[in-house]
């Protein structure tokens, strides 16, 4: 893996394409579900187990395909079957410690999706998660394939992460991460581990994986009996943090990106088509580039300090 730092701007596709490619005959429901921007294929199947779609007026079942003909509803809404790659829409976000990936939180917890630009008809999808205590890269699509592309082992996409370890690390303890160490719920590793900054036993280090387990991360420093301070994902695939989105701040991806993003998700037979409002959409872009380079957006929750002790008499 070549060094990288986290201010990195996302590449641009390798070329630029211009019509959609038509779905075939007949797709999985879920699947169909999911890319109109319903929600994850998970949740899709679980609204079909409790009788929540119907196609052509019957109540539907898990296994059914649809086609484009088909008439599909989703707790009474009618849900399109057509693949418009138009419209898919990806966004980045700057995730601040202290934030939930969680639509609600019984605690009252602040949730990443109230820092997003509200979607109309549809619904931000996450691409994976972090936890409470890990801040960093985190997208959102309203594609729920894309999404499930992105988020499968089979796609073997790597994420790279910034962290720092209090403790002492040597090159056999470099070793055993990167060949493998068993956890309660397999073997993980690192797929590469590169210095950062700092020294003796406060460095920072980039490592990388190539799955979205939960807590992954912590869980293999932790099992060689470091303690893990911080923790960054700097990169997820191909795209990087710029450097003007600062912690707490959204951006919009263009349809290179996205189209870049679909390729390195296994979706390379997929032509992205572009949105005739393109001209539009990059002046938008770049009026909330300009908002953000300013400084203005949403910040980050600050922590309240515990008010002074008074001294005792």
């Amino acid at each position: 893996m070549a060094k990288r730092t986290p201010d990195q701007t996302p590449s641009d596709a390798s070329a630029e394409t211009d019509a959609a490619v038509s779905p075939p005959a007949d797709e999985k429901l879920q699947k169909v579900l999911a890319r109109a921007g319903c929600g994850s294929r998970r949740e899709m199947e679980r609204a079909i187990v409790a009788g929540d779609v119907s196609v052509n007026d019957r109540t539907a079942t898990l296994g059914d395909r649809v086609s484009e003909k088909d008439k599909i509803t989703l707790r009474g809404k009618p849900v399109s079957a057509q693949k418009d790659t138009s419209k898919r829409r990806v966004i980045l976000y700057n995730k601040p410690e202290g934030e939930i990936c969680s639509r609600q939180d019984p605690e009252g917890r602040r949730t990443v999706y109230q820092a997003l630009p509200k979607i109309s008809g549809e619904r931000w999808i996450s691409v994976g998660r972090l936890d409470f205590n890990t801040s960093g890269l985190l997208l959102f699509t309203n594609d729920g394939d894309l999404a499930n592309k992105l988020m499968h082992p089979s796609s073997v996409i790597d994420r790279e992460y910034l962290v720092r370890i209090q403790g002492e690390v040597d090159d056999d303890m470099r070793k055993r991460l990167l060949e493998g160490v068993l956890l309660e719920d397999g073997v993980a590793r690192f797929t590469d581990i590169v210095d950062g900054a700092g020294e003796s036993r406060n460095r920072w280090f980039y490592c990388v994986v190539m799955e979205g387990r939960n807590r992954e991360v912590r869980r293999l420093w932790e099992s060689q009996g470091v303690r893990v301070s911080r923790l960054k994902r700097v990169r997820y695939g191909n795209i990087f943090i710029p450097s003007h989105v600062r912690v707490g701040q959204w951006l919009e991806l263009d349809y290179r990106e996205i189209a870049d993003l679909c390729q390195t998700a296994g979706l390379e037979t997929e032509r992205v088509a572009k949105p005739k409002s393109s001209r539009e959409a990059a002046t938008l872009r770049e009026r909330h580039e300009r908002k953000l380079r300013a400084g203005k957006g949403r910040k980050p929750p600050r922590l309240k300090k515990a008010p002074p002790k008074k001294p005792r008499r």
